[in-house]
């Protein structure tokens, strides 16, 4: 007889917890000495791959210090790593990293185009596993029970690929989500909270790309458990939840009433769950996770950005007094911030994880570029974020904008703040972060709420100039006065955050913004038309800019004349 394994083994839930709160110690202490942990992951990674291809190129053996690092090295992005790390997938060693890749993390850039993120052992043992544990620091010390049951936890983003695709070398290709580190690098502790729960590993055959099918038979057998957190990190796959309840309703009351899943034999029929679920929806006109899962307590994932202004109305669909706890500021290519108590929205930096460079958010980044060091920001501002780590990532622009919320103990804790790229149609220049704290001035000011929104550059027919048309679903209707209120706010709110978008609509190169006001679940049927597509639900993120003619149009409906 097998024993059990993983969070069905006996002890595993004390061991994962002590091992969680440890690592959180570890960075806690770490970050007493932010300087001289810097100083040593650049000593780490230069010496490590002193002797690889880019190591050689650039003279790491004669580089002792961050200047020397920088003068060295330029800023650069994917695509300058892009030509060693195609040669790496293709299977020829030695050229970012002294270490072979195990597998590569996926990762949409901006082009839609999926990048390969190469995942060394080192890299996961110097930058990866001590932040990832960290993370879960907070959700379990608050909230106890999510560890108690393997089914405590319905976690969105878990979906592991029996037959995963491969690079040119035959490694994995896949999300963060979907690989086995307990497999793959010897860490049995690692499988995530939530990835043990009866619908984890689905019982009946559904294909790889078939998502809304895999989502709908995951919610179908979660309604029959006690749920108390929801894990999704990318917070437009929680949001969806309320939605998903309410459109496979008829079927998942069919469903479990019947003892099937997908069609096919699951289980004991449990007419009595059925009965009780339809009462919930009959009683309340509408279904809602509260009503579903009564003692839910806190939702994981990222609380800033344009899922900040939702967030309020998102809540209450789960439950009065639910938590929302941010996952950690990071992307498949490392660590930037990870939170280490209950703070709403940033995390303290990782100093043992990477060397972090900073660069002014208004400035345009290039190989150049002057950059800070993180005993030098500033509290309340606003910086691109540019990492080096022991995996073979140099210098490298991550695309994504921090803010720091403050300085505890000198040392910067940031929030994920938006894209680096910004919409500039008449020298405006807007980066997401000025847009969505406008919006939220608006909201706040008017007593509105919404489901979500984007927004996108008009050219209209006659010869004023272009505008920013504002598409929102509004939580509950708008009136007229209000809708007309918001806008008019909103446009002072641009000008307030933006001395490029002010001086463009003093020039009268910009026109006041429009607002085009969506049904409530217009937002909710594209994410779901996206992930339809075949596109994994992790990488179906809120966008705020939009300017593609056709997503808009999908979102939109057709154009109005």
């Amino acid at each position: 007889m097998t024993a059990p394994k993983g969070w069905a083994a006996p002890g595993h839930a004390d061991r994962y917890r002590r091992r969680v709160l440890a690592e959180r110690d570890r960075l806690t202490e770490a970050l007493a000495d932010l300087r001289g942990q810097q100083q040593r992951v650049l000593a780490d990674l230069l010496g490590f791959n002193a002797d690889t291809e880019f190591g050689r190129r650039h003279g790491f053996d004669r580089l002792r210090d961050i200047d020397d690092f920088r003068k060295a090295v330029p800023v650069q992005d994917y695509a300058a790593h892009a030509p060693l790390i195609e040669r790496m997938a293709a299977g020829e060693p030695n050229l970012l990293s002294a270490d072979q890749p195990i597998v590569y993390f996926t990762s949409s850039g901006s082009t839609g185009a999926h990048k390969k993120i190469p995942v060394t052992p080192r890299f996961m043992r110097t930058t990866f596993f001590p932040f990832y544990y960290a993370a879960w620091a907070p959700l379990i010390e608050n909230f106890p029970e999510v560890t108690h049951r393997p089914d405590a936890v319905l976690n969105l983003k878990h979906d592991p690929l029996a037959a995963p695709p491969t690079t040119a070398d035959g490694r994995p290709h896949v999300g963060a989500s979907q690989v086995d580190f307990g497999e793959k690098f010897g860490e049995p502790l690692s499988a995530e909270l939530g990835t043990a729960a009866p619908w984890a590993t689905l019982p009946v055959d559904v294909a790889p790309d078939d998502h809304l099918e895999k989502m709908y038979l995951r919610l179908r057998v979660a309604v029959q458990s006690d749920v108390r957190c929801l894990i999704g990190i990318n917070p437009a796959m929680i949001a969806a939840v309320p939605y998903q309840l309410t459109l496979w309703w008829e079927r998942i009351v069919r469903e479990v009433r019947d003892g099937t899943l997908g069609g096919a034999p699951y289980g004991s029929p449990d007419p009595a769950r059925a009965a009780e679920l339809q009462r919930l929806a009959d009683y309340f006109g509408t279904v809602s996770p509260a009503h579903v899962w009564p003692r839910i307590r806190a939702l994981f994932g990222w609380t800033t950005g344009v899922a900040s202004l939702y967030l309020p109305t998102l809540r209450e669909h789960f439950g009065s007094g639910v938590t929302a706890l941010p996952a950690p500021v990071a992307a498949s290519e490392g660590p930037v911030g990870v939170p280490l108590d209950r703070h709403g929205t940033a995390g303290s930096l990782v100093p043992t994880a990477s060397v972090y460079e900073f660069a002014d958010a208004d400035a345009d980044l290039a190989p150049d570029t002057p950059t800070l060091q993180p005993h030098e920001l500033e509290a309340g501002r606003e910086y691109h974020v540019i990492f080096s780590h022991v995996g073979g990532l140099y210098r490298y622009a991550v695309g994504d904008v921090v803010r720091v919320a403050d300085l505890p103990g000198g040392v910067p804790r940031v929030e994920y703040a938006g894209r680096a790229n910004r919409s500039d149609a008449a020298g405006e220049r807007l980066r997401e972060s000025q847009v969505v704290r406008a919006l939220r001035s608006a909201l706040t000011a008017t007593g509105l709420g919404l489901v979500n929104l984007a927004c996108r550059v008009e050219h209209t027919s006659d010869a004023q100039a272009p505008r920013y048309v504002f598409a929102i679903a509004p939580s509950t209707p708008w009136k007229e006065a209000e809708a007309t209120r918001f806008t008019v706010l909103l446009d002072n709110a641009l000008q307030d955050e933006s001395a490029d978008y002010r001086r463009t609509r003093a020039e009268h190169r910009l026109s006041g913004p429009a607002l085009r006001l969506l049904d409530p679940e217009a937002f909710h049927r594209d994410w779901h038309t996206a992930v339809g597509s075949g596109i994994r639900p992790t990488q179906v993120k809120d966008r705020l800019f939009r300017q593609d003619d056709a997503l808009w149009q999908r979102l939109t409906g057709p154009a109005t004349p």
